[in-house]
């Protein structure tokens, strides 16, 4: 696997072309995937390691992409944590009971993952057998994490989670050790387990200010990616709504940068300040419209990944469910058909 256009990519190497894999690849859009979940959860499907093998399977077989990644849920670690929770169709990770107070706090645990979530793993050990590509293991960060456990499940203004950041910081900062703990343990166990790369998703930090960053968040992240550092697979730094969060993103750590859609990937190299390999950043919206358009705007962006150190294509956040089957062949096709990267 070391070879591989997108280990390659994650280590800033040159490669032909740039590797292609999505968020959410193994999903709703394949009627595959519809027909294997009829009748089950979605906790259930997750936590039978070989149905978890056979999806994150699905869209490799079907598309050819350059990387799979682990069909699971950021959430998973919540129940052996103490917080049980249920994915409900149409919304999200619903917590039994939020994380408001110190009894709360003291409640959770550390986990154990070989204890805990031997499912995952036991899908990660089945997925290295049958793959011939590289496999992506992923967790959700701290600040995505403490925004389901406080809100009690999704929410669009995140506002009892930044009030209980700014009102109590000695509970925040205890919270995000404990997560921060989780996160690194959680993402160790699954490349000892034989991922050979790892993706943080903090989905919901475009909330925040770069100022409040640095001051919630910064130690706690860049003990999860020191942690991580020591391991023999790349770590890829991912959120949504963070194109002034770029640069402070990179000082947590990671070895590649996730861009989402919102800004250029030439303006989010300019923003981090130094050569770093970029993942990104197609609309997902763009899949809804034609292959023509699907066509231009990623020949674009891979022309921009020309001028970075190195760049894995993706969607700048998951693919919508609805998405047609030919317009995701069409971009696979083009990226795949893209004509060589002259050497940097």
């Amino acid at each position: 696997m070391r070879d591989s256009l997108f280990l390659k990519a994650c280590r800033g190497e040159k490669t032909e072309r740039p590797p292609i894999w999505v968020m959410r690849q193994a999903g709703r859009y394949l009627p595959e995937y519809r027909e294997i979940r009829k009748g089950r959860t979605m906790l259930e499907t997750i936590r039978n390691p070989e149905l978890a093998a056979e999806i994150t399977l699905q869209p490799i077989r079907r598309f050819g992409f350059d990387a799979a990644i682990l069909f699971s849920d950021l959430t998973v670690p919540f129940t052996p944590m103490g917080a049980p929770f249920e994915i409900k169709e149409g919304v999200g990770p619903v917590i039994d009971h939020p994380v408001r107070t110190r009894t709360d706090l003291a409640n959770l645990r550390r986990i154990h993952p070989h204890e805990d979530l031997p499912y995952v793993l036991e899908a990660i050990r089945i997925l290295k057998r049958e793959l011939s590509v590289p496999l992506i293991g992923f967790t959700g960060a701290p600040f995505t994490l403490a925004s389901y456990l406080i809100e009690g499940g999704p929410s669009k203004d995140l506002k009892r989670t930044r009030q209980l950041m700014y009102s109590d910081p000695q509970f925040w900062h205890s919270l995000m050790e404990l997560l921060a703990d989780v996160v690194a343990t959680y993402l160790e166990s699954q490349v000892q387990a034989g991922a050979d790369a790892v993706q943080v998703f903090d989905s919901w930090i475009g909330v925040l200010s770069e100022a409040s960053y640095r001051e919630y968040l910064l130690p706690h992240m860049r003990q999860i990616f020191t942690r991580l550092s020591l391991l023999s697979a790349p770590v890829i730094h991912f959120g949504t709504g963070t194109s002034a969060l770029l640069k402070v993103m990179k000082e947590a750590g990671g070895d590649v940068i996730g861009v989402d859609w919102r800004i250029s990937l030439t303006q989010a190299a300019h923003n981090i300040g130094s050569p770093t390999p970029l993942q990104g950043n197609l609309d997902p919206a763009i899949l809804l419209s034609s292959p023509a358009n699907i066509r231009q705007r990623s020949q674009e962006i891979i022309q921009e990944g020309r001028a970075l150190r190195g760049h894995v294509f993706n969607l700048g956040h998951g693919i919508y469910p609805e998405t047609p089957i030919e317009n995701m062949e069409a971009l696979v096709q083009t990226v795949k058909e893209s004509a060589p990267i002259a050497a940097r």
